[in-house]
């Protein structure tokens, strides 16, 4: 009986994973603590970063705001996203972000950020770039 519960659950569970169910992506509590980790530093009002692209990760509004040549963050959309294009190292390695190698147009150099935190920012946006 035990086992026939447990493969009951088992395949809801397979079924809303393959549904695309999944949990709402937070600005405030899953994205902004990525970039105030590993890319604050550089794109700060005061840094490299913001000096030479007008991006700031400061904030929600800073991020949706985007750099002196237009929006990063294209909502529902990830692959029209600059900002995933980049920290996913699908672009040009020269603009790669962080900078973490000899070819890096930016001056610093930081470390890619991991899988996980690539795939929450991705989702993130795929789900509305809320303010959340």
């Amino acid at each position: 009986m035990a086992s026939k519960q447990f493969s009951k659950f088992g395949f809801v569970a397979f079924c809303i994973v393959l549904s695309g169910c999944e949990r709402q992506i937070s600005f405030a509590d899953d994205v902004q603590p990525i970039f105030l980790a590993s890319c604050i530093e550089c794109h700060d009002k005061s840094a490299e970063g913001y000096a030479s692209s007008g991006f700031s990760l400061g904030d929600y509004e800073s991020v949706m705001k985007g750099t002196n040549f237009g929006p990063v963050v294209i909502a529902n959309s990830s692959i029209s996203s600059t900002l995933y294009l980049v920290i996913a190292s699908k672009t040009s390695p020269e603009i790669h972000m962080p900078p973490h190698h000899d070819n890096a147009l930016a001056e610093g150099r930081g470390t890619p950020l991991s899988e996980h935190q690539i795939e929450m920012i991705q989702a993130w946006i795929d789900q509305g770039a809320q303010n959340n």
